[in-house]
């Protein structure tokens, strides 16, 4: 494993043949290393990654796992993910070779996570140790599937926790009212809660939005993108899933709202966000508003609830509520059944009706 140093430049270079996936022997040479031992590192990642040896650890399995997968997921749920495994997998992980992990490591791993505790004594919940154990079992999953790993350790072992269903908070008509008018003074901020309450359109879907994204003749307004903002800077994605693309038809009342509050924003292009706040903005006016209106307290993405069970309320079906809301499945709209008013009476009537219809036909 020879690495040589590059009198002119000073930097070592990395030159060595390896065996590609057809078997043919083949010259790699890869410059600009400031040291030997990185050109050497390199040698042997390569060598490994072609000839899809396992015989690595986990730690640098998993800089060839970022590599596969940064560019293919969303930039948000990258982070997500990295900062799980870099804090909660890598510490334990970092130095065993992934093909001797065995699912009894994974199970003393799983011990860890579900002894610890905070300062105030409180552990893991029981779908943040879900979430972990998935994100390590991607990582083998992606070894068994590309790199020639024979069997996922994690998968063996089993998961260590659960979904926890959350409490699903919504206002009523006469909450939201109460609320809507402690925030008025706030012009940005009722605009906003407006916008959030009467077509249950998600926080990032609403911060994306810009003036281009109304049609005031058609009284729509269209989905196609959602904002974020991640370690400091601002990004817009693309919606959490491609049912989220969607054009919302608005009530009248509200399009003339949003008219209103266009006429307030001075300078604006059309491509500007016409909500310049975060998701903590509302979240604080959140709190100061239910204060002052005396309401509950509900969270931001809970105003999405509060439209669904308008919906429900007003008697639409799940099929044309998910269809408003971009759910990717109707399955999610049915997590709202308690919603959904008892049919059992007019079926029995129904079918009474029927049988009477019968008999007179006899």
């Amino acid at each position: 494993m020879p690495a040589y140093k590059d009198n002119v430049t000073g930097k070592w270079f990395a030159k060595f043949y390896c065996k590609n996936w057809r078997g043919e022997n083949r010259q790699i040479k890869k410059r600009g290393f400031d040291t030997k031992r990185e050109a050497l590192e390199y040698e042997r990642h390569y060598k490994i990654r072609e000839e899809e040896n396992l015989d690595m650890t986990f730690g640098d399995f998993f800089k060839l796992y970022s590599s596969d997968m940064e560019v293919r997921l969303k930039h948000n749920t990258w982070l997500s993910k990295e900062h799980v495994v870099r804090t909660k997998i890598l510490p334990f992980f970092k130095d065993m070779k992934m093909n001797e992990i065995s699912p009894s490591d994974i199970v003393k791993w799983q011990n860890e996570m579900i002894a610890f505790r905070y300062g105030n004594g409180k552990g893991y919940s029981e779908t943040y140790r879900k979430t972990m154990h998935n994100q390590l079992s991607c990582i083998f999953n992606h070894a068994c599937r590309f790199y020639g790993l024979k069997v996922n350790p994690a998968r063996l072992a089993g998961n260590m926790g659960k979904e926890e269903t959350k409490e699903m908070l919504f206002w009523t008509k006469d909450e939201y009212r109460k609320f809507s008018e402690a925030v008025m003074e706030n012009e940005v901020a009722f605009y906003a809660f407006e916008m959030l309450y009467w077509t249950g359109i998600r926080c990032g879907e609403l911060l994306a939005l810009t003036m281009a994204d109304f049609d005031e003749t058609a009284c729509t307004v269209r989905i196609n993108k959602s904002y974020q903002r991640l370690q400091g800077k601002d990004f817009i994605t693309t919606p959490k899933t491609k049912k989220s693309n969607r054009v919302i038809k608005m009530p009248k009342f509200l399009m003339d709202e949003m008219k209103e509050y266009f006429a307030m924003l001075y300078g604006y292009e059309e491509t500007d966000r016409i909500f310049p706040v975060t998701k903590s903005f509302l979240h604080h006016q959140m709190d100061n508003g239910s204060a002052k209106a005396g309401v509950k307290r509900i969270r931001v993405h809970d105003l999405r609830h509060s439209h669904i069970s308008l919906l429900i309320d007003a008697g639409f079906s799940a099929v044309a509520i998910a269809d408003r809301v971009g759910h990717e499945s109707i399955d999610v709209t049915y997590r709202y059944s308690h919603l959904f008013p008892s049919k059992q009476l007019e079926m029995a009537d129904r079918l009474d009706d029927m049988k009477s219809e019968m008999e007179e036909l006899e």
